[in-house]
């Protein structure tokens, strides 16, 4: 059945609103997790649903993107016709780079064009954080012998003005599309939820050739899915069902995130250091993969003396390998590869990328300090939030950012 079924992961957004951290890198490059890059929750789905046929869309400030998968998952056998495939922005169709996920399909039409034999085109998000079996929603796609299937979710009403929003009846059939509604229409039985989109699309390939092709003739359209091709669709009549996301591995429901913000970004980080996060990163039935340098166990120095108190200390703490924690502590926090914590800092509920080194007597709080970032000794960030925003980027929450590669004087 999958070898019927064709990927297409959208990995070309700018992603605005994480700025600092999408300064130099796309959003689904952006680190998480410690270890992890964005895109790797997407691309591990992919994987562990057997889908074995991925193309991969990119577009904006995309180098380390492309190095990342290019060298961690590089994994599959281009003898069986496996492949996980990097396509770039090219202007093939006209001068202009890709206008919306709509459009970024249109232009790589010729690659459906070369593969014709596929049934079903499957399109993902490569910028949110969730688990989820592709083959349970492309076998409800094909039991309701649908046109398109909307991958949706159960989301409280009141967040409709961060998402789009499927309206469906109550046979499951999608009726209407709107984007970040302030009166949205709940969900039939359920006044209090709503279905959110997930940005992931189920299409049979010959209607999806003909409503890109038909949306590029267009002039009034953003060559959008969810504000144009969905509600041409229902339009012209086909047939448009919604798939409710099933998380049977999580009991506390259905765990699905887009880390669209910086605060977002940081909550779903700072779950992962909790006694019993929401989202499980050891599950080994569904193993999330990523790509690792070569880098040395992590070590603790500096067992702690009365005299000085100096003691290297991690609690409730992600930890990567090759970071030292020489005499400081840390707690709540999480250590990507290489970070070096040097004596009487204290860093906490902090997200610290590659290669930080924390100055010594430095005290770090609710932040996230990008890669490679020196932090002086005796360094104060996240405790006046006034003087952070003199130097620094500062959330709506107040979390602090400092962007890679800035150079911080004491």
């Amino acid at each position: 059945m999958l070898r019927k079924v064709l990927t297409f992961i959208m990995a070309g957004g700018k992603g605005e609103r994480l700025f600092p951290l999408t300064k130099d890198r796309a959003k689904p490059a952006v680190p998480f997790g410690g270890i992890y890059r964005v895109i790797d929750f997407t691309l591990s789905n992919c994987i562990n649903s057997g889908l074995r046929k991925v193309f991969v869309l990119t577009q904006y400030k995309s180098a380390s993107l492309q190095k990342h998968i290019r060298v961690g998952w590089n994994i599959l056998s281009s003898e069986l016709g496996e492949y996980i495939e990097i396509l770039p922005a090219q202007q093939r169709v006209g001068d202009t780079w890709y206008l919306g996920t709509a459009d970024a399909i249109y232009q790589n039409l010729y690659t459906l064009e070369e593969i014709e034999e596929h049934d079903d085109i499957l399109i993902l998000a490569g910028d949110h954080i969730y688990k989820m079996d592709y083959c349970t929603m492309i076998d409800f796609h094909r039991q309701m012998e649908a046109d398109l299937t909307v991958g949706v979710i159960e989301v409280d009403k009141n967040r409709s003005l961060q998402l789009g929003v499927i309206e469906v009846n109550s046979s499951g059939q999608v009726t209407g599309f709107m984007e970040k509604p302030k009166n949205p229409t709940a969900i039939p039985g359920k006044p209090d939820k709503i279905y959110a989109s997930m940005g992931i699309y189920v299409f049979k390939n010959p209607i999806l050739r003909q409503e890109l092709l038909a949306d590029a003739k267009s002039k009034d359209t953003h060559h959008d899915f969810g504000k144009d091709i969905i509600p041409q669709m229902l339009k012209k009549g086909f047939k448009v069902c919604a798939y409710n996301f099933v998380d049977a591995n999580n009991k506390e429901g259905p765990y699905w995130r887009d880390i669209g913000t910086i605060d977002a970004y940081y909550e779903a980080n700072m779950d992962l250091v909790q006694v019993d996060p929401e989202f499980n990163l050891y599950d080994k039935i569904w193993p999330i993969r990523t790509y690792q340098e070569q880098f040395p166990p992590a070590k603790t120095v500096f067992a702690g003396d009365e005299i000085t108190g100096r003691i290297g200390l991690a609690l409730d703490s992600f930890v990567a390998g090759g970071c030292i924690i020489s005499g400081g502590k840390v707690q709540r926090s999480l250590l990507s590869p290489n970070v070096r914590i040097n004596s009487f800092s204290q860093v906490q509920d902090s997200i610290l990328m590659e290669g930080v080194n924390v100055g010594r007597y430095a005290k770090i709080k609710r932040a996230i300090i990008d890669k490679d970032v020196d932090i002086p000794q005796g360094m104060v960030i996240g405790y006046d939030l006034q003087e952070d925003k003199k130097r620094f980027y500062v959330s709506e929450s107040g979390v602090v950012i400092v962007a890679k590669g800035t150079e911080i004087k004491a």
